[in-house]
């Protein structure tokens, strides 16, 4: 993207949602920070009890629903941050609550207005379609739908950062192909690989009765690993050399994101692993990376990278 990475662990988006810190987060040893998600509209959270732990399995499920201050004001907050930030930070973008999802005109003018606040700060932005935690979302991720608002984004006029799409771990073979084909009839820079997932493993060692008391939300952390892993090889296999390709999901130890990386991604995020490996997971995974680099004689990152 034209980027300069530290290293290849960053933070994902929904974090720091209101880029509150993120002066503190580059300092812990993040490789790059995607703050948000941020609408264009600003809103509340929804009705808590919203978050939840699951520490038998080091996970979370969340039902947030993008709380955050507004497009503007959040840009607006990291443009005065920026000259003292040493690594690339992006903004996640999403639709508005108060935007009904039925009406595909205004969801694409209401991520038009999110994209426009924020892509002179950004280094990059991400088009989050797919969080599980507002109502109809996930639907902008069938094609037709994609194709009408990555197109109107990337057909955007002015400075056009790099752009990214953020997708779920739940599509099917036949949605995830149909939607990479539209990622590339619309030359977007690549993908965030995944979101959160709605479904709920099997092999979980959270209790059945506990998981069912908590109810609806997005699961992340170790259980998602291996779906993402899948969705990354199938991502890097369909886009080939030249798209960028993040990897989400689970991601707690340098092997984590070193299996992420021969997987096809050119970098890496976490958050769950964050929350539970403490505020130095960063450096250490980039530490721990770094020294497996040195051990297999590799020079770069890029020549982990699968491109098959």
């Amino acid at each position: 993207m034209g980027l300069t990475f530290p290293s290849p662990i960053g933070l994902a988006g929904g974090f720091d949602k209101n880029a509150m810190r993120p002066r503190a987060l580059a300092a812990l040893g993040f490789g790059h920070l995607e703050l948000g998600t941020v609408t264009a509209l600003p809103q509340n959270a929804n009705p808590r009890p919203n978050l939840f732990r699951c520490p038998e399995d080091h996970a979370l499920i969340n039902r947030l629903g993008f709380p955050n201050d507004g497009a503007a004001r959040v840009a607006a907050r990291l443009l005065r941050a920026r000259p003292k930030l040493g690594t690339p930070v992006g903004l996640s973008i999403g639709k508005s609550r108060a935007v009904p999802v039925s009406d595909l005109d205004a969801v694409i003018a209401d991520y038009v207005a999110a994209f426009d606040a924020v892509r002179s700060v950004a280094d990059f932005v991400v088009i989050n379609i797919s969080s599980p935690n507002t109502a109809g979302l996930r639907s902008m991720q069938s094609q037709e739908h994609a194709r009408s608002l990555l197109g109107a984004l990337t057909q955007r006029p002015g400075r056009r950062p790099p752009l990214l799409v953020k997708i779920a771990p739940d599509l099917d073979d036949a949605e995830l192909e149909a939607l990479l084909e539209v990622v590339e009839q619309t030359r977007l820079d690549g993908v965030v690989a995944t979101n959160t997932t709605t479904s709920r493993p099997t092999h979980l060692a959270t209790s059945s009765q506990r998981i069912a008391s908590i109810g609806s939300g997005g699961l992340s952390g170790p259980p998602l690993r291996a779906r993402a892993l899948s969705i990354v090889r199938r991502v890097r296999a369909r886009l080939g050399r030249d798209a960028v390709v993040v990897g989400v999901g689970g991601i707690e130890t340098p092997n984590d994101a070193i299996a992420y990386v021969r997987a096809g991604a050119n970098l890496v995020q976490m958050y769950t692993g964050f929350i539970y490996q403490g505020p130095l997971a960063a450096s250490r995974i980039a530490r721990g990376f770094a020294d497996a680099l040195e051990r297999e004689q590799v020079r770069s990152v890029s020549e982990l990278v699968s491109t098959e």
